[in-house]
């Protein structure tokens, strides 16, 4: 994910967690809000309660990023995803079915010809 597509500071992902729209599902929680840029910025968060060692919080995150890569989303919001505890064991594709799921019900899931 490139540079322009990542939200990367604590202000960013403040405002988004302050103010953002939350959709809740088994294997994540997502936050939304609109940011005005046309580009789609995501951020993710995996806690230490859910995953003590940095190694598996890292490839949770890995895993998370390549499964939003699958998704098609409208441009101009930040999207933060955060783990829960079934993020560990699932498999890719509930992954991507999870986040495909929480955008659609965010109603900001692209047409699928835009891919």
């Amino acid at each position: 994910m490139e540079r322009s597509q990542r939200l990367r500071k604590g202000d960013e992902f403040d405002s988004a967690y302050r103010e953002g729209t939350v959709i809740s599902g088994p294997l994540l929680v997502l936050r939304h809000l609109p940011n005005g840029t046309g580009n789609v910025r995501w951020g993710f968060a995996v806690g230490k309660r859910l995953a003590k060692h940095a190694v598996d919080r890292n490839r949770t995150k890995r895993r998370l990023r390549e499964a939003a890569r699958q998704v098609a989303v409208q441009p101009g919001h930040d999207i933060i995803v955060t783990a829960r505890v079934g993020t560990l064991t699932a498999d890719f594709p509930s992954l991507v079915a999870a986040i495909e799921r929480a955008i659609s019900r965010a109603g900001l899931l692209a047409d699928s010809e835009s891919r």
